[in-house]
């Protein structure tokens, strides 16, 4: 597995490419599956994801019975254990299993009515590993996961919850991580995100499903800029507004199907799509369909699916981020896509049928996995987003290669979140060329830092040295803070306050220096300093006496006494300097410078040993915050 870094240096993994089975299954459907494996040691079931759910379902012995063909097992997914072909996931030879009891599945009960077709039901649940794509192939394993053998019919296959819910049993105090989130928390992938599309068996050779966990195949679509949010139903999180659905090249030409916009829940877990009853007659009416109201099913007879064959009719969904439909996005299904069989046990008989249902109210309004076969769907639980685009099959007969996208939470930065993970090193040159100059400019920066701290110190103990060779001298009589008799300020607007300091003692210079403006000579002891950037010498000459530093007091519009007498002193760039009569107190130093996520849905347990489809129930308020409840 390719690992990555992420700005803060800790280590992320890649997303993971989940491999489809290659093979196709389904009793209303041909659908692109994938391996899970379920329990110590493993035993494998072929599955669906579920865009919707957030727990792995697997079918139970008790849902083949004796009245079902011999193939039951095999037509359900169940693969071969210890050389026996399987009819359900045997709790009984798995150590790791942990039983938990029979609950309602509780799931997809928006669509629980009252007619003989139901999806609701209930399941033997309990903990147990759960790993993905056959064993040694290099897919993930997790330990105590949600597992739900399942014997109810209407979910034939198994599925695979790509959702991030915890689901509790009893009570909301022991809520259960999905398997993403789990993911996530166990470093195997870098965010909980992922990217599907259903795989169309009608397309080039067979076009097999792509499910990419932590991020996307970006080779399998055609990239959209809209982005949907997040429904505030947690349970319906992929919403969209369904602005039209326009069919061309009909038996009657070309229509829109819709008479008004509606709000959709894309789920993959189901395979048709669940439309208002005007719609459904559109469809009727313009693809010559058969509605059968003992399964609740729209067929095509043969005559008609020649037809239909012939002309090749395009349906093209409009989806938008609101009613309005300021910003909206298309995705084009073929003919093929419509065109499915369903058998076993819902019609003896392989039957063509075009899979659109009846919603009985707005909240039935459901977009299943036959759109799927030509959209691609990347969700961002982390952003509360996600995207549907037109998936891709090259005019050249040969699918691409995949281009592994990674996805990673906010604040990690870079590229909107997102980062090519195809190579196996996991760093790019690039990346690899910003550390290595990132790193040579730390170390430069580093070796200056110590170069000054040395050479400050160096300069310290020098200075300290020096002023412990003089000897010591007493202190000058003026006070500290009061300006020294005779002392001539300078103009603060041009140099500052002067500063209040301890007695500073000047070293003696290596000899005389004569003053040739009065007539009285001074012998002065030179300490020299550079300029300052105002032009005034830093360090002022003085004799061997011992002076100090003063205050200046009162330093603008003094008046100088006329009796003064002023003498001038070499220095860079001072022009004048006031000065002390002969015999006052000498010169002081002139310093400058101034200063989602779980279910609320309430479930009870079922004592009775067989769980299979039941009667529908009262549709209960979820709560966009709490998990899910079994009780």
């Amino acid at each position: 597995m390719a690992i990555f870094k992420r700005q803060n240096s800790t280590t992320v993994p890649a997303p993971f490419s989940f491999s489809p089975s290659q093979s196709w299954d389904g009793n209303d459907g041909k659908w692109s599956t994938f391996i899970v494996r379920v329990g110590t040691p493993p035993q494998d079931f072929r599955i669906l994801p579920s865009t919707a759910g957030q727990e792995t379902w697997v079918p139970n012995p008790e849902g083949c019975t004796p009245s079902d063909p011999s193939d039951c097992g095999s037509s359900r997914g169940v693969q071969e254990f210890n050389g026996q072909q399987g009819t359900g996931f045997l709790t009984n030879e798995s150590s790791s299993w942990q039983a938990l009891g029979v609950y309602d599945l509780a799931f997809e009960e928006n669509l629980d009515y009252e007619t003989n077709v139901t999806y609701d039901g209930q399941g033997l649940y309990g903990f147990d590993t759960v790993g993905l794509q056959v064993e040694n192939s290099g897919g993930l394993t997790l330990n105590h996961q949600i597992v739900a053998g399942i014997a109810l019919k209407q979910f034939y296959l198994g599925l695979f919850g790509l959702g991030i819910k915890p689901a509790n049993f009893t009570s909301f105090s022991n809520p259960q991580p999905a398997f993403l989130p789990s993911a996530v928390s166990q470093n195997l992938i870098p965010s909980q995100s992922w990217g599907y599309t259903a795989g169309a068996p009608y397309r080039l050779q067979q076009v097999d499903g792509s499910l990419t966990l932590g991020g996307y195949d970006a080779s399998r679509f055609e990239q959209s800029n809209i982005t949907f949010p997040f429904g505030p139903d947690d349970s319906r999180s992929l919403v969209v507004n369904v602005l039209s659905i326009l069919a061309e090249s009909t038996l009657s030409g070309t229509a829109n199907m819709m008479s008004e916009t509606i709000l959709s829940l894309i789920d993959s877990s189901i395979p048709e799509i669940w439309l208002p009853q005007d719609a459904c007659d559109q469809f009727t009416t313009h693809f010559g369909l058969q509605y059968d109201s003992q399964t609740d099913r729209y067929l095509v007879n043969d005559t008609i699916h020649s037809q239909l064959k012939t002309l090749n009719p395009t349906v093209t969904f409009r989806l938008a981020v609101d009613a309005l439909g300021s910003s909206f996005q298309d995705i084009i299904l073929p003919y093929a896509a419509f065109d499915l069989q369903v058998s076993y046990p819902i019609y003896q008989n392989a039957t063509n049928y075009f899979p659109i249902r009846r919603a009985a109210n707005n909240t039935q309004y459901t977009i299943g996995r036959t759109f799927l076969q030509e959209a691609y769907v990347i969700t961002d639980y982390d952003r509360q987003q996600f995207s549907v685009n037109q998936a891709s099959f090259p005019d050249s007969g040969t699918m691409p290669q995949q281009h592994i996208v990674a996805i990673h939470p906010p604040g990690f930065g870079g590229n909107n979140g997102t980062s090519n993970s195809n190579s196996s090193s996991g760093l790019s040159g690039g990346a690899i060329g910003g550390i290595v100059v990132g790193a040579v400019v730390g170390v430069a920066l580093i070796a200056g830092l110590i170069f000054f701290f040395l050479r400050r110190n160096r300069k310290s103990k020098r200075a300290a040295e020096l002023e412990a060779t003089q000897p010591e001298k007493p202190r000058d009589t003026a006070e500290l803070g009061q300006p020294a008799p005779g002392y001539f300020a300078h103009d603060n607007k041009s140099q500052g306050s002067e500063l209040m300091s301890d007695p500073r003692h000047e070293m003696p210079s290596p000899g005389p220096v004569y003053e040739a403006d009065g007539t009285v000579k001074r012998h002065t002891h030179e300490m020299s300093g550079q300029s300052s950037p105002r032009g005034v010498i830093p360090e002022l000459y003085s004799d061997a006496n011992p002076r100090a530093e003063l205050e200046a007091g009162n330093k603008v519009g003094r008046n100088v006494n006329p009796n003064d007498h002023f003498y001038e002193l070499p220095g860079d760039g001072v022009s004048r300097f006031g000065g002390s009569a002969p015999g006052s107190p000498g010169l002081g130093e002139s310093a400058g410078g101034s200063p989602r996520l779980g279910r609320s849905r309430s479930r009870s347990p079922h004592l009775s040993p067989t769980y299979g489809s039941q009667s529908s129930g009262t549709a209960r308020s979820p709560s966009p915050l709490g998990p899910s409840v079994r009780r």
